[in-house]
């Protein structure tokens, strides 16, 4: 009789872990698609660059007028502060 109940618990305890490894499978499956379609958009992204080398200099230009700006800003937000 305990013969029986302990092959009950080993066919639970082998269902359980067939049953964690399906959905630890199907999460990495899901990541990896995940990474699939980023990688996909980072190639995309950088086909245009390679292809324009104008396209990144106007993309650095941009940053860098843009950073400019965030500093005034920055900087006019301190005065008000003061004031």
């Amino acid at each position: 009789m305990a013969e029986s109940e302990s092959q009950e618990g080993n066919y639970d305890n082998k269902g359980n872990k067939v049953q964690n490894f399906k959905t630890d499978m199907e999460e990495l499956l899901e990541k990896m698609e995940e990474l699939t379609v980023h990688a996909a958009w980072m190639a995309y992204d950088c086909i245009p660059t390679q292809t324009n080398p104008d396209l990144h200099n106007a993309m650095q230009h941009l940053e860098d007028a843009f950073l400019m700006c965030k500093e005034q800003m920055e900087k006019k937000w301190q005065e008000v502060l003061m004031e």
